[in-house]
């Protein structure tokens, strides 16, 4: 008998392991994010989702998107850094790059969401926790980034 399908219960093969579920959470956590930014990154730019009409500017975080594009850049910037890092995770290329230049946007759309529109807060948590997540998967490449004292090659 072949030792790799010996069992020790004489009449009874060994069955292969079954693959966690669990392998499948970074991939997940990927293209959430990256659907989120790249489509509501695109959005900023084409205005293909519908903005509702009954905004007050006296809302802070309406004043707070004014404020953004009356800059003439910001609200460009962002949203490019979106489309950009959205894209990148789509398409598995560069993940930990883009997980770092989109974690001051998230940070800023859960702060947003948590002092001036608590309406949005729950794809806000979900998003830093997919980011927090993913950036635990990846812990392995950001340890050089992370060193105390480095030597410039």
């Amino acid at each position: 008998m072949d030792a790799t399908l010996s069992s020790s219960t004489p009449g009874v093969e060994a069955t292969p392991k079954k693959k966690s579920f669990a392998r499948y959470l970074p991939t997940a956590a990927r293209v959430f994010m990256g659907l989120v930014f790249f489509v509501f990154g695109l959005n900023g730019f084409l205005e293909f989702i519908p903005t509702p009409k009954d905004l007050n500017p006296a809302d802070p975080a309406v004043a707070f998107g004014i404020a953004m594009k009356a800059t003439g850049f910001l609200f460009w910037l962002v949203k490019g850094t979106e489309t950009v890092a959205g894209a990148l995770l789509l398409a598995n290329r560069f993940v930990p790059l883009a997980l770092a230049i989109i974690a001051p946007v998230i940070v800023n759309i859960f702060l947003t969401h948590a002092l001036l529109a608590p309406a949005g807060l729950g794809l806000a948590v979900i998003l830093l926790a997919a980011e927090l997540f993913l950036a635990w998967s990846y812990r392995a490449v950001y340890r050089p980034m992370l060193a105390m004292r480095a030597t410039p090659s």
